[in-house]
């Protein structure tokens, strides 16, 4: 089993690195707490990166999920926040693989270009949480296509983006997860039936609250099947867990590594800090669960690029990317003591910002209870 970084991957990081260094932490430090990373992002697009999952058939890069994830990975590691952009990469997805061919041809090349954004979905609503099959948005058909009205909540960077994926109920079903559908809704034709509104947060994250009152939409919004849309939702998942563990490893390695700079230069007692296990401990339990996490993270993207099931691999891949993350916050933030909570050394920002994944895009809890009811179900290897 070859366990090397294939040439490729190295390059792109060392692409992507390149581009962050142009953006320093007081770029990032100069957004707080709610300005969102314009230029960064449009450097991000100009170099191709957030079209790095786009088929070359439509201007895209045609890069495997593996190599997407170093993108993602190289952003939140070299100090960055991979949240400000990391939406098109898996977004784009169920336009990809569920839309028709006049969808694609007609946004694809322009998302590549970086002609239009598509970095918002539509899908929590302040109701019904992570129980996708309560929400109560609904799209009722017209003559000439649909009309949406709802609600949705935690939707981040619909104030930056032209296009919004969008779930609504347009029928009920047997099941609840029948009569649910996706439409491709253009944000900047909305008009005063759509109102976004901003929802600050503990981090940065451009988050929103989105209204819809009678939002009318033409019938090729409509992305694929009329009630197929949590199956196409579901679809969309392991791309997307794959590529948040792929950030919390960014994270944990930027925690790492600013922990053991500080450890090492920091001298207390007549001696460095670091010469004291009590702190060395911390940083390299850390350092084994990013490691363990990142071994996860490439099998399930191996399988993904293999177009295999990965359901189980990627889940377990978020897990433990964003409990390593986590962990990886706290010890730096004990390395650096009172001066982890100072602005200027950038620890508690990037503490809150990974604090997130362990709740988003979907609470660990829940991504143990699925892996747990694969588990019940797996035949025995051994």
């Amino acid at each position: 089993m070859d366990f090397s970084i294939p040439d490729e991957i190295r390059d792109v990081r060392a692409a992507v690195r390149a581009l962050c260094d142009r953006f320093g932490s007081e770029y990032w430090r100069g957004l707080e707490p709610d300005t969102y990373p314009e230029e960064f992002v449009a450097a991000l697009t100009e170099a191709g990166w957030l079209a790095a999952l786009i088929p070359e058939e439509y201007g895209g890069g045609g890069l495997g999920l593996a190599t997407a994830s170093a993108i993602l990975e190289e952003v939140n590691a070299s100090g960055g926040n991979a949240a400000a952009g990391h939406a098109q990469m898996y977004v784009m997805g169920t336009l990809l693989h569920h839309g028709s061919e006049e969808q694609k041809r007609a946004y694809l090349p322009r998302i590549a270009a970086g002609e239009l954004r598509l970095q918002a979905f539509g899908v929590t609503e302040p109701t019904a949480g992570v129980d996708t099959t309560a929400i109560q948005t609904r799209g009722e058909r017209t003559e000439g296509g649909w009309i949406l009205r709802g609600q949705k909540v935690f939707t981040s960077r619909a104030l930056h983006s032209d296009l919004m994926l969008l779930i609504a109920r347009t029928s009920e079903g047997e099941r609840p997860t029948d009569g649910l559908s996706v439409f491709l809704v253009d944000l900047r034709e909305a008009g005063d039936a759509l109102t976004i509104t901003p929802l600050p947060t503990m981090m940065n994250h451009a988050t929103t609250e989105v209204f819809l009152d009678g939002v009318e939409v033409p019938a090729d919004a409509l992305v694929g099947e009329e009630g197929q849309g949590f199956r196409y939702l579901l679809d969309g998942l392991n791309a997307e867990r794959i590529l948040i563990a792929a950030e919390c490893i960014g994270d944990g390695r930027w925690f790492v590594e600013t922990a053991s700079r500080y450890a090492t230069e920091r001298v207390v007692f007549g001696k460095p800090i670091g010469a004291n296990q009590g702190v060395q401990f911390p940083i390299a339990r850390a350092h084994v669960a990013v490691e363990a996490a990142d071994l996860m993270r490439w099998k399930a993207a191996a399988l993904f690029d293999a177009g295999e099931a990965c359901g189980a691999e990627a889940n377990m891949a978020k897990l433990l990317a964003s409990n390593a993350s986590w962990e990886a916050a706290n010890a730096c933030l004990d390395t650096h003591g009172g001066w982890g909570f100072a602005v200027e050394l950038d620890v508690e920002r990037k503490f809150r910002e990974t604090r997130l994944y362990q709740i988003a895009p979907v609470p660990n809890t829940l991504v143990l209870a699925y892996v747990g009811q694969h588990v019940l179900k797996m035949p025995r290897s051994y």
